[in-house]
Formats: structure tokens, sequence, C-alpha cells
């Protein structure tokens, strides 16, 4: 473990971002008021680049000001947690506020009362289980020091509104999704776990041998708990720190257990390299599961040569994710089942064909599932989920493989309810194909040169291409209805001698900017930081023109501030682009976080509507005026607003305009509807007439 937490500095501090986050300001306001109040708390820390400062100063300035921020109890806990430096203490902050959670949750009859000294707390977890407690003794300091027991007051306040558990969940919710999680810890959506353990099913013995903090694992024991039984867990992690909270986080689900009239013994957590050093050697457990790393090409080849987990072949030195394999199976029960992620390239490279026949000849694998991309990092590729069981010679299985493209699935069905229908169906005698989705494939089929495992691959492409005439003529039919959809979507023009914005008055959005009726905005820079994590959403450009919801995402350090909040009303324009496309942001993307490429105009509602502004600066010539050239081969223009002018008109005759603007915009976007349906149409027609399901009308 790392330096005992809280040993300095002796009181909490702030940096300017915490400051921001306090106030519910920018990070540019808190500099504004160092500059401009000569009350506003001296730097007591840190660097002139990036000062810290005494947080209970800071809060008592901010409230004397009035610009104190009304925090929820659970918003301060993280943010107390997170003024702890270094950075590297957090982990270990987070386990000391797991475990007071936990020794609280324990006796839950007993008023909490006083915080607990050190020793006490150490005392309370030796109840539960020793091993526990001695982690935490080792972790914890001799006494508290102020900024800790500052921290786990407010910890214990959460816990008691919120309870024991549900406080200490959340925390490692906002611990796994900052910064501040140590490089390496790559969770697992809730919505991946469900999918792996539908897969692997209940058992005695559940076993993670790359835990993380714990996430598969406390689904899995939770799963069990609610099925009206218990799993002891299993679990080896390299990072001790992760270790920690992955046992606090079991022992929460083993409490519950315990007040269900379940006798169950305690989780049992390793520290070490799962390959090479396996603590767990004769562990045969029911289930395995894990979300191991992917493309560690150091894992010990030279060191692990003539290891007796390698039943199906040496991994080769490129392919460590066939070593993690293997190593699960070594650690099945005779009827156990293992499901692990995989990377789509583990299913066709040439250096693991050998063990990938040796797994499908001798019926290893049973199944390769392949997940949408964007399910988890690395957003853009969609993983494999294989599933594994150890080979019984006495009772051997179909010699089959399915395989699962959940891809391309149709809507109303729940990732878990495809897999686990087309799982159960294939373990049944009466399993039936769906064209498109999944497919027993005969191994024969398998062996090749190549053995790629990729569902794709297997699947029947001619039942995706042949669709239902019915519904083919159906789809022609709302063709129609949206082609006389289009005709009427254009507004009633006419024309005039003297058209109102063509006497119109010019204003300079430059002016109106200075005189405050306008505002543009843009997002912030970003630090460039080794410790900078993708994950905030952010509207981008592209959201902006489909009128979609926020689909990017951006790095953000502790430094950072957030970009602006989109609000009703804004004018969204992306700042790249061969034109102006101004578009008033929807419903879907108010709240959202403007992301890099993206501006947004905000405007006085009393004085301008929000889509006559965004019309009239749309207008084709504008972008000569406005842009300029940008640094891409494409020719594509950089977009400064301010360079532009807008009529002076009547708020009333504005809404009028802005209203067949607005018109427009959705005729623009049933246009292009009906141009991708139109295509895709053609595509399905040609397909059923090539293939016989249509025929040609008399």
């Amino acid at each position: 473990m790392s330096r005992k937490p809280g040993t300095a500095p002796s009181k909490a501090t702030l940096t300017a971002s915490g400051i921001a986050r306090l106030a519910d300001v920018g990070r540019a306001a808190v500099s504004n008021w160092r500059r401009r109040y000569v009350d506003f708390p001296a730097p007591v820390g840190g660097t002139p680049a990036s000062p810290s400062f005494d947080a209970g100063e800071v809060e008592q300035w901010l409230r004397r000001h009035g610009r104190l921020h009304r925090a929820t109890t659970e918003q301060w806990a993280w943010r107390q947690i997170e003024s702890f430096q270094p950075t590297s203490q957090i982990s270990d902050v987070l386990s000391i506020a797991g475990a007071l959670l936990l020794a609280r949750a324990a006796a839950p009859d007993t008023p909490g009362g006083d915080l607990p000294t050190a020793r006490q707390l150490v005392t309370r977890l030796h109840t539960l289980h020793p091993e526990l407690a001695q982690l935490v003794g080792d972790l914890v300091p001799k006494q508290w020091t102020a900024q800790l027991t500052t921290l786990l007051g407010t910890v214990d306040q959460l816990g008691a509104e919120q309870g024991p558990e549900a406080a200490f969940e959340y925390l490692h919710s906002q611990y796994a999704t900052s910064a501040h999680s140590l490089s390496g810890l790559a969770g697992t959506p809730d919505t991946v776990a469900e999918v792996l353990l539908a897969l692997a099913g209940h058992g005695a013995h559940t076993f993670d041998f790359t835990s993380g903090t714990g996430s598969i694992l406390r689904m899995a024991a939770d799963r069990a708990l609610r099925a009206g039984t218990v799993t002891r867990c299993h679990a080896q992690e390299v990072n001790p720190q992760y270790a920690l909270i992955t046992l606090l986080r079991l022992w929460f689900v083993q409490l519950r257990a315990h007040r269900a009239g379940h006798d169950a013994p305690p989780p049992a957590i390793h520290v070490g390299d799962s390959l090479l050093a396996d603590a767990l050697p004769d562990l045969r457990a029911d289930v395995v599961v894990a979300n191991f790393p992917f493309g560690i090409h150091e894992w010990g080849h030279d060191r692990l040569a003539y290891d007796p987990r390698w039943a199906y072949g040496l991994p080769p030195r490129t392919e460590p994710e066939l070593a993690w394999v293997q190593h699960a199976l070594a650690h099945l029960a005779p009827h156990g089942t293992a499901v692990v992620l995989m990377p789509p390239a583990a299913a066709s490279r040439p250096a693991g064909r050998r063990v990938r026949a040796e797994l499908i000849r001798r019926g290893a694998l049973r199944a390769v599932i392949a997940l949408p991309a964007g399910m988890m990092p690395p957003a853009g590729i969609g993983l494999h989920v294989w599933v594994l069981t150890p080979p019984d010679p006495q009772h051997p299985r179909s010699p089959d493989l399915l395989v699962v493209d959940t891809t391309a699935t149709s809507a109303g069905r729940s990732l878990t309810e495809i897999v686990g229908t087309a799982w159960a169906a294939y373990q049944s005698d009466d399993y039936t194909d769906e064209p498109g989705v999944h497919r027993s494939v005969p191994i024969i089929e398998m062996l090749d040169d190549q053995v790629d495992l990729t569902p794709q691959r297997h699947l029947p492409q001619a039942g995706k291409l042949t669709t239902d005439p019915t519904r083919t003529i159906a789809r022609l039919d709302d063709f129609d209805r949206l082609l006389d959809q289009l005709r009427g979507g254009l507004p009633a023009v006419r024309q005039a001698a003297r058209p109102p914005l063509r006497e119109a008055p010019q204003a300079d959005i430059a002016d109106l900017i200075r005189s405050g009726s306008i505002s543009v905005r843009r997002a912030v820079s970003r630090t460039r930081s080794t410790r900078a994590t993708a994950g905030t959403a952010v509207l981008t450009a592209t959201d902006i023109l489909a009128g979609g919801p926020a689909t990017g995402s951006t790095t953000r350090t502790d430094d950072d501030e957030p970009g602006p909040t989109v609000r009703p009303g804004d004018i969204l324009v992306p700042v790249i682009g061969h034109r102006i496309s101004a578009r008033v942001a929807t419903p879907a993307q108010v709240g959202a976080e403007l992301g890099p490429g993206a501006q947004l105009i905000r405007v006085d509602p009393t004085r301008f509507d929000p889509w006559f502004v965004a019309g009239v600066i749309s207008r084709t010539d504008n972008a000569r005026i406005a842009g300029r050239p940008a640094s891409t081969a494409n020719g594509a223009l950089r977009i400064d607003i301010r360079r532009l002018t807008i009529p002076v008109l009547p708020l009333e005759q504005q809404q009028t305009y802005g209203r067949a603007f607005h018109q427009l915009v959705v005729f623009r976007a049933i246009l292009d509807g009906a141009a991708a349906t139109g295509a895709a149409l053609a595509r399905e027609l040609s397909d059923s007439l090539a293939t016989g399901a249509l025929g040609l009308a008399p």
C-alpha cells in the first residue's frame, strides 16, 4: 500500500478547480475572484501555476460572499476525497472511508455516535474477519488528522442518509470514472457484467483472476443472494489498492447474506500477477469470469514455457489473451463455466490459430459472442465474449460452436435477453438457428487454415438479405407517406416588392456581444496531463447537425473546468465547416456539455428569436464573411460568428421568420431521411428480387 494518508498536509486543501466546483462556476471565475477581492484566502501550498488553498477558509469566504453552492452530502464527500494530495493517496482514502462504512454496516443497531479512533475501527473490523482488519490496519494512520477526520465525518453522514453500502458504491463509482483511479483500471459496465454472468450462471464458488475493484464479483454475489443462495467469491488482483476495494465491496454483500440467514464463508482476495504468481493453483471454481487486460506482450512467455496450464498449446508471445483463456480453464470445476471478454482480433490472428483449433477440437470453447461497439473502452471496438467449459470425455457435448452477433439485433430485446436466450437454446435438445443473430456451427467449418472464430463470418448473410416480402411492401407504403410529408414540409412564401429583411438595418454581432444581449461560448481547452482520463460525454459538431444527444467524449484532469452547458434556446454552430449550419438546441441536447469543435450563441430572448438568428447567420454568403481557412486538407473554414451582422426587426417579426427557418431545418432533415430510407429500400428491393423473395408486378 502507499504512504498512510493524511500525514501531510494537516488540513484539507482545495485547488482552483475544487473551489470552482464548490461554487458551481468556471475556473476562470476563481482566478477573477483572486484578482478582485483582497480578502480572498491566500494559497497555503501547491505551485504558483496550481496553488492550493485552505478548504475551511475558502468555504467561509464563499459563504460570506454568497457564492457557496449547496452541494449534497455525497458531492461534498467526494470533493473532500479528491482534495487529498498527492492524488496517489485517494485510493487509500477511499478504502478507509469504505472501512468506516463497513464497520457501521456491521453494527446497524448501534448508534453512530462519535467517530471511532483508528484503533477502534480496526478492532471492529477484526470481529468481521482478522485478515480484513489487518489490511485496513496496515493502511490507516495511528491518529486521524484534521483532514481525514473532516472527511470521515462527512462519509459517516452520507452513510446515515443513504445506507453504508449505497454510500460506498457511490464513492466507488466516482472513483472509477475519475482521473484519480490509477492507470489500468478498466471497469466493467453493468450491462456487460450482466451478459457475462447470465452466461456463466450460478455456482458455489466464483473466481475472477483480474478483479480490478470487484465490479463483476460484486454483481455475482448480489445475483446469487437475490436468487436465495450464496457464492463464495475468490479474486486475484495485481494492484493491492484495487484488491482492498474489492474486498470491502464484497464484505457489504457478505453482511447482507448473513442477515438473510446464509452462513457463507468470507470472500478470499489475493494480491499478485495471476499468470506469473498464481495464488490459487488448486482452486476449481464453478464459475470463472474475467475482464483481463489485453495486449500485454511481456506476460511471462519465456518464464512459463512449461507451465501445466497450457493444456491446449503454448500461447504465442503475441497472444497473451490465449494464456488468460487457458488460465481460466485450468481453474474450472468439472462442470463449471468460464466466461471472459476478448478483443475481436483474438478470434482470427494467425499466431493463435493452433491454440484456437485445439480449443474447439476438444470442445473447450463453446460459444463466441460479438458485442456492439461502444459498450466499454476502447469505445470504437465491439468486444467478443468467449464461453468455455472443461472437456468431458465420458459425456461428449455437441461438436458445434455457438456464434452470436448482437451488433445488429432488433429493437425491444435487451442484450442479456438475446445472449441468454441463444445460450439456453443451444444447451437444449431443440435448438434452432436465428438467421443473422445466432447459429450452431459444426466445428468442421471452423477447422480450416485460418480457424477464424469471428461470429459474423459464420452467420448466413442470405438470411439478412432475404426479407419478409410483406415487410418490404409495407416499407414501400411508408416511403410513400414520407414523400407526402416531404411535399408539405416547405413554408409558404410569396414574391414581395419590399421584403422586411431587405430593408432592415444591420447590427454587428460583435457589438451585440459587447452590449451583453448576445454571448458566444466555445468548449474549454484541456490540460495535457498523464493523468487525463477519457469518458466525459460532450456535444459534437455531428450531434449538432443530426439534432441528436451528446455522443462525443473528451479528456479532463482535476485541474480542468467543465465546458459550457447547453441551455434551452441556445444556438449551436460547428466551428469547422464548408458553410454555417446553425441549429437551436433540441431537448435531447439541453444540459449536455459543449465539446471541442462546437460553439454556442446565447441570445436575450426578450430581444431576439433564436431560430431567426440561426436562420439569418446560416445564409450561404456568410461563410465567406465569417470563415477563415482551417488547417484541414478539404478546404473547410473556421467560423468566427463575431464577424457577422444580423437584421434588426421587431421580436414579433423575428418569430414569424424564425418559424419558417425552423420549418426549413425540419424539411432538410426529412429530405435527408427520405434519401437514406430510399437508398436502403432500393437495396432491399434489389436483394429481394435477386433472391426470389419478391417478383415483378404484371
